[in-house]
């Protein structure tokens, strides 16, 4: 399966408070517009998780101790925050046309992977056991998770909108990411726990392919690659 084309990229200048509410945003212009959207964009510290841990029973006391917001996609906790970029796509899904969650998702690491291999990042779909938000189709660096997925197919308007959704470790530590979702995994009641070195940046899998080179501005790097890997041949938007 083939994504479909964006009209062009929007790369957000300000951290969003709120990315799961933007992204319900994004969904309801795409169903009105009938035109497919990307956004690349960081949010504010704190952490995304999925509404099952609503029904966990630390839950009303972990919300209001971390940031945390609810998003409709599955997986697990995501920490977010400088050095963490998001790209969020959407469109209106064709009447009747069947749910291809894992064309989708195949598809999405193909782009994402093509857009870290001009960095000359070998990115590949895979399974890391230990690494938060563990999934089929994160994307690894040497093993190590670099990149999660997500995706939602849901009704707005009348219409199917799919939204699909990556969150990259671009500048951010592996070590404080972890112990960020593991402070909020105990607090909410879960005995769910997980490992820094299953996780790995940006800067840190470049350096390491690249010792005693020096890499200015990795985070901007990375979001113009996207930007230009999901806009094709259409410049991305500065948004401010």
């Amino acid at each position: 399966m083939m994504l479909p084309r964006f009209g062009f990229v929007t790369v957000h200048g300000r951290a969003l408070d709120d990315g799961p509410a933007a992204e319900d945003e994004w969904s309801a212009r795409a169903v009105a517009t009938g035109r497919a959207a990307a956004h690349v964009w960081h949010a504010t510290p704190g952490l995304i998780v999925p509404r099952q841990y609503t029904r966990l029973p630390g839950w009303a006391e972990a919300s209001r101790r971390h940031a945390v917001h609810v998003r409709a996609s599955g997986g697990g906790v995501v920490p977010q925050g400088p050095g963490v970029l998001n790209l969020s796509l959407v469109w209106p899904a064709a009447a009747n046309a069947p749910v291809v969650l894992d064309a989708v998702y195949a598809a999405l690491c193909s782009e994402l992977a093509a857009a870290l291999a001009r960095l000359d990042l070998r990115a590949v779909p895979q399974p890391v056991q230990g690494s938060f938000c563990d999934g089929r189709y994160n994307l690894a660096v040497a093993g190590r998770k670099l990149a999660g997925t997500a995706q939602a197919w849901r009704r707005s308007g009348g219409r199917t909108v799919v939204l699909a959704h990556a969150a990259l470790v671009t500048i951010g530590d592996p070590q404080a990411l972890t112990e960020q979702a593991n402070a909020f995994e105990r607090d909410v009641g879960s005995d769910r726990r997980y490992r820094a070195d299953a996780l790995t940046s940006v800067a840190l899998a470049w350096r390491e392919g690249h010792p005693g080179a020096v890499a200015a501005d990795l985070d901007a790097r990375v979001a113009h690659l996207l930007g230009e890997q999901f806009a094709r041949m259409i410049a991305p938007h500065e948004a401010q």
